[in-house]
């Protein structure tokens, strides 16, 4: 799969990149919002993994934006947090996300929750 994550923590961009790399999976990372949306039309990804809390910008308002645009709104979304509590999971999954991972995430089940996500929305 192409992935797409955004997560403006430079220590889990690389992480959550790394491991879904090893899986054998195309990465893209990015740490802010700016230009986001022209590289997702661009660059087309098959899931995006999204923070909820970005430095520039709302990870929620952002999962609104793309799944109100009929370019993006097919694109997969993971969610990934670590305030469950200003981010509950049905208010997530009713911005639109397919799946949310709570931070601290278990390494050795990363590749695997995302994969499941976004397995379980394609039905395949």
């Amino acid at each position: 799969m192409k992935i797409l994550v955004i997560d403006d923590h430079p220590t889990d961009l690389k992480l959550i990149s790394d491991l879904l790399r090893m899986s054998g999976h195309v990465v893209c990372g990015r740490s802010s919002t700016a230009g986001v949306l022209d590289s997702i039309v661009t660059g087309r990804p098959d899931v995006i993994v999204l923070d909820m809390r970005l430095s520039d910008g709302d990870g929620l308002a952002l999962a609104r934006r793309l799944k109100a645009d009929p370019d993006t709104a097919g694109i997969p979304i993971v969610a990934v947090t670590a305030y469950p509590d200003t981010y509950p999971r049905s208010e997530l999954l009713c911005a639109g996300c397919d799946g949310c991972i709570l931070k601290p995430f278990d390494t050795r089940q990363l590749t695997k929750q995302v994969e499941e996500i976004v397995l379980g929305r394609t039905g395949s």
